[in-house]
């Protein structure tokens, strides 16, 4: 059954847990869990959004998946059968009363662990847990809504799910920050991007927030992708006080009238919105002429899970990560030497890298394998974008699918089969990808015949369906001491593609200069002239000064870079020593390194680097106490990676990865104290817990982690507990301080009741509290000595308790 979600209006419902609520679900259930002790309660609130005018049904799945069977007393099939059938009574009610379609979603939410690297759930497990779901719910549902999210890899997940086991459409909403970013930093580009690519049928943003703060943030979205966009705020902000969320239906409705107007055709609310608010958007649909939304045109863009590249310049893609003639990279990867492989990413990262190519062909090495462990491993400590470098599409296929966000493919050429069997994996994935401009012929003497070639190639992609502006040409790096007279043809080749196609290129530009003395200087007067011609990316490597310096002069020159700023901030304080130039780096950790030629603990703890820590912190030792370390070498350390964090300069992926670097150096300390007999390190045990009715826990699982690194004692209570139990290990283990987290306004009051009874026994106990609905007000109200909107903040307030400034 084809949903028109481009032509037409489309009315969405409104929050499902509001209306549960008020129909009499405990605080201690889940919305699942209530649902399928009272079904009919369900229908019943589906009739009241049919009768207010929604078109699309989320039937209450939300919480439903196979990793939370332990507590609904049911199969997964019984369960997703049970409150699906609900739904579906509804649709035959608004057939019977009003002769219109109306459509039934499957609605599948966050599984409610964090994926690698950022956690412990493997991509492949959560694939094949939403899988299980739609499996389950596929032939009686109209088409699949995956909302709530935060984590993009967790999403496309959730979409390959749906798109292998199903044919149903699917639409996507994630739900984003004031500052513009989800939980994990997925910014709202990088989300279109992914999920354009990956073919999904609408895209949108929900809860969190309410319609005046998502109404700027979904007219970013619009503007990424021609593919339909909507969106679900919240009925305004919650009062913590009450539980109530600020506005009304009127209030609702106005606001959300200007996203008709400006042509958002694809609408309704979340939490605390009612049938009330659908009926009062309804009714502002019919008064207001649907405005028009236009994608703005862009050139090629690519993305990880967090970071963004525009190819609007000249823009370098590190080499280093490609055996062909790197004897040590060849024996890394063959020993699974993982540290050595991300050393040569972060080398080129500092060096100024924009993209990473990665390569692993090694003869007799399985690269099916091996390729997707490296992209993994990249993806841990980077936020780099990857260009996925093989010949075999199965190697292709493996990296592509546990990517997170969209890469580049390299390559295909202007053979037939080639392009048969890579296409459409670059199209299935949303990737872009690189032609080279040779066939079963071989390269071509002239341009023209290359050019032909490109021509083919963009024809073929077209074909496909993968966009023009994806598509990337390599007119191909001959060698001048062998091939001279080809030289100008890659040039002029390299011209055309760039004026007569209007595609972007590539080079893999030191293949120029094989066989010849003093390499750097043919290298970087053939890049010049490349850059000339067109050359938009660059394959090089990018730890040659020689290479960066013309790329960063040939951006002045061009007024690429205004003003020079980039230019100065690199160059401004350049060192030069016979023909070397040392550039200035704005990151005091890698200045450090690139001076004196070895990573500091600082440095090794900002990337990530678990096992050059551990290096670090024994070398430290040889002339420092285990104490001196931590509180002059791994606490700054970490105080760096929070400030970041707390500026949005690093993300949530990157600060865990430091955060595990940093726990590998504490591990040494522990070590060492234990063998010594001397007392182990630790500023003091502190509780943490998720409030009683609440079972949302990766907030408290991160704060958890940083502040262990910090040297707290964490003693983890879990999920859903009872003030009765964080009362009595604060009685029997002495404890001074307790952090308490909540996700829902329905559990905020089990927060307010864990620090009462708390108090009654043990006045001086601390509390810090935080979760996403939980503000400074609210507690300062219940009681909490702290408010901690993030794991940063908890580490400050823990210090002044533990310092005995409070």
């Amino acid at each position: 059954m084809a949903i028109d979600f481009k032509n037409r209006f489309i009315m969405l419902d409104g929050g499902m847990g509001t209306m549960l609520q008020e129909a009499g679900m405990t605080p201690d259930e889940t919305s699942a869990q209530f649902g399928l002790r009272c079904p009919q309660v369900l229908t019943n609130i589906h009739n009241k959004y049919v009768d207010a005018g929604s078109d699309i049904l989320y039937a209450s799945t939300f919480s439903i998946n196979g990793r939370k069977l332990d507590k609904l007393g049911k199969s997964l099939q019984e369960a997703v059968d049970i409150v699906i059938d609900a739904a579906l009574e509804s649709k035959k009610r608004a057939t019977e009363k009003y002769g219109r379609e109306v459509y039934v979603a499957l609605d599948i939410g966050p599984i409610g662990e964090l994926l690698e690297p950022m956690g412990t759930l493997a991509f492949e497990d959560a694939y094949e847990t939403f899988a299980e779901l739609v499996r389950a719910a596929k032939d009686k549902v109209d088409l699949v809504s995956v909302e709530t999210m935060t984590d993009l890899y967790e999403v496309k997940a959730a979409v390959l799910a749906v798109k292998e086991n199903s044919d149903l459409p699917v639409i996507v909403s994630m739900s984003f920050e004031a500052n513009g970013r989800t939980f994990t930093g997925t910014s709202l580009e990088a989300m279109a991007l992914t999920l354009t690519g990956l073919g999904v049928d609408a895209m949108g943003i929900n809860c969190s927030l309410g319609p005046e703060e998502i109404y700027p943030m979904i007219m970013e979205l619009s503007s990424y992708t021609d593919i339909p966009v909507f969106a679900k705020p919240n009925a305004g902000l919650p009062d913590p006080n009450t539980g109530e969320y600020a506005m009304n239906a009127e209030d609702f409705a106005g606001q959300m009238s200007r996203y008709i107007t400006s042509g958002i055709n694809i609408l309704g609310g979340c939490c605390g919105t009612t049938p009330d608010f659908i009926a009062g958007l309804k009714k502002a649909a019919d008064e207001n002429e649907l405005g028009e939304t236009t994608a703005q045109v862009k050139p090629l863009r690519v993305c990880s899970g967090n970071t963004v590249v525009t190819v609007d310049h000249v823009t370098v893609i590190g080499e280093r990560i490609n055996p062909t003639g790197k004897k040590r990279l060849k024996q890394a990867l063959i020993d699974e030497d993982y540290d050595y492989i991300l050393s040569q990413a972060i080398e080129q990262i500092d060096a100024g890298a924009e993209i990473l190519d990665v390569n692993v062909g090694v003869p007799k090495l399985d690269d099916v394998k091996m390729l997707p462990r490296v992209v993994k491993k990249l993806q841990s400590i980077t936020g780099l974008p990857l260009q996925i470098d093989s010949g075999n599409p199965e190697a292709i296929e493996a990296a592509l699918r546990v990517y997170n966000g969209k890469a580049i493919v390299n390559s295909v050429n202007g053979e037939l089969k080639v392009m048969e069997n890579i296409l459409p994996i670059v199209k299935k994935y949303g990737a872009a990808v690189v032609g080279l401009t040779l066939d079963e012929n071989g390269i071509p003497a002239k341009a023209e015949e290359r050019f032909a070639i490109a021509e083919r190639i963009l024809a073929k992609c077209l074909e496909y369906g993968i966009p023009k502006e994806d598509v990337i040409i390599d007119c191909l790096t001959l060698t001048v001491s062998a091939q001279q007279k080809e030289v100008v043809e890659t040039l002029k080749a390299l011209r055309m593609v760039k004026e007569k196609l209007g595609l972007k290129t590539a080079l893999g530009v030191s293949n120029i200069s094989f066989g010849l003395p003093v390499r750097p200087i043919v290298n970087r007067t053939f890049l010049t002239m490349a850059m000339e011609c067109g050359l938009d990316l660059p394959i090089i490597n990018p730890n040659s000064e020689d290479m960066m310096s013309s790329i960063f002069a040939f951006h002045v020159l061009h007024n690429i870079d205004e003003n020079s700023v980039k230019f100065i901030e690199r160059y401004g304080n350049m060192e030069v020593t016979g023909t070397t130039i040392s550039a200035k780096s704005s990151n005091n950790s890698t200045q450090s390194t690139k001076n004196s030629g070895e990573h500091d603990v600082f440095y090794t703890i900002e990337k990530g680097m678990n096992n050059e820590t551990v290096a670090q912190v024994m070398k430290l030792l040889e002339t420092n106490d285990e104490m001196t370390v931590v509180n002059s070498h791994l606490i700054p350390a970490l105080d760096r990676i929070g400030q970041g964090f707390e500026k949005g300069t690093i993300f949530l992926p990157q600060m865990l990865q430091a955060a595990q670097a940093a726990q590998a150096g504490f591990d040494v300390i522990k070590k060492r104290l234990a063998e010594s007999g001397e007392k182990q390190v630790s500023q003091g045990p502190i509780i943490i817990a998720t409030v009683k009715g609440d079972i949302h826990d990766i907030g408290k699982n991160i704060v958890k982690v940083i502040m262990e690194n910090y040297g707290f004692e964490m003693i983890d209570l879990g999920k859903d507990v009872a003030p009765e139990t964080i009362l009595e290990v604060v009685l029997e283990k002495d404890i001074k301080m307790v952090g308490l987290s909540a996700l829902m306004t329905t559990t905020l009051k089990a927060m307010e009741d864990t620090i009462k009874l708390v108090r009654e026994h043990r006045p001086d106990c601390k509390f810090f509290v935080g979760g996403a609905v939980v503000t400074a007000d609210y507690a300062e109200k219940i009681g909490a000595d702290f408010y901690c909107k993030d794991a940063m903040k908890s580490v400050e307030a823990a210090q002044e308790v533990f310092n005995g400034q409070v």
